[in-house]
């Protein structure tokens, strides 16, 4: 009879956490489908009497359609990784829940940081907030994976290498913005967004060294 009551609160503390765990991802997945709701709502509209007037205006209006499309895709990826990640993870504590918030604090500022950087004014800040912005959000979820690992708040059949490299990912991407910010100071020009088109250069570099070095599983 004691034996039976001593499993029942770890049964009940398991499946709390794991609630937990899930309304977490369900906040997630609501706040980014509003970011990118809201990137779409600030779309300039097309003007026009005529066809050329029209494309016209498209033409002059193409920096913020770039920016939205960009903006887009950053914000997609930042929930992709959270999405293989979180997937894996079981239970939560209260540092978790703080980083996970002050991500997802940066993935809805995004919107506000496409606007800024789309704006008229002096090219290096707007730039830099935008920047600064990916540098916080990606620093953020390699904290986050780092309180998973720590915290051991996820499941036994985790792949070896889903959070290496994931938090290689965040690490490189923080990296590259963050040397962004300095050079769009000394270039005082769009050149800055050179910095952004390395990523992906950056990203294959460092899987193939990952990839290379031996497993620690």
């Amino acid at each position: 009879m004691a034996t039976h009551a001593s499993h029942k609160p770890d049964d009940g503390t398991g499946e709390a956490r794991a609630l937990a765990a899930e309304r977490l991802i369900a906040l997630v997945d609501a706040a980014i489908a509003i970011a990118l709701t809201l990137l779409a709502l600030d779309l300039p509209v097309p003007a026009g009497d005529t066809t050329g007037a029209m494309l016209s205006s498209v033409s002059a209006h193409g920096k913020e359609y770039l920016a939205f499309a960009l903006s887009f895709v950053v914000i997609a990826a930042h929930w992709r990784a959270h999405h293989e990640v979180f997937r894996y993870v079981c239970s939560l504590n209260g540092r978790l829940t703080s980083l996970t918030l002050a991500w997802l604090f940066m993935q809805v500022l995004m919107p506000f940081a496409t606007r800024v950087i789309t704006a008229d004014g002096a090219f290096p800040p707007r730039f830099s907030l935008y920047a600064l912005v990916q540098v916080l959000a990606s620093a953020s979820f390699a904290l986050i994976i780092r309180e998973i690992r720590r915290a051991h708040l996820y499941r036994t059949d985790v792949p070896p290498r889903v959070f290496a490299e994931t938090l290689v990912r965040s690490i490189c991407l923080a990296a590259v913005f963050g040397v962004s910010v300095p050079v769009s100071f000394l270039t005082m020009s769009s050149d800055a967004y050179l910095c952004w088109l390395a990523a992906p250069i950056v990203l294959a570099v460092a899987r193939r060294i990952q990839g290379r070095a031996p497993s620690d599983s």
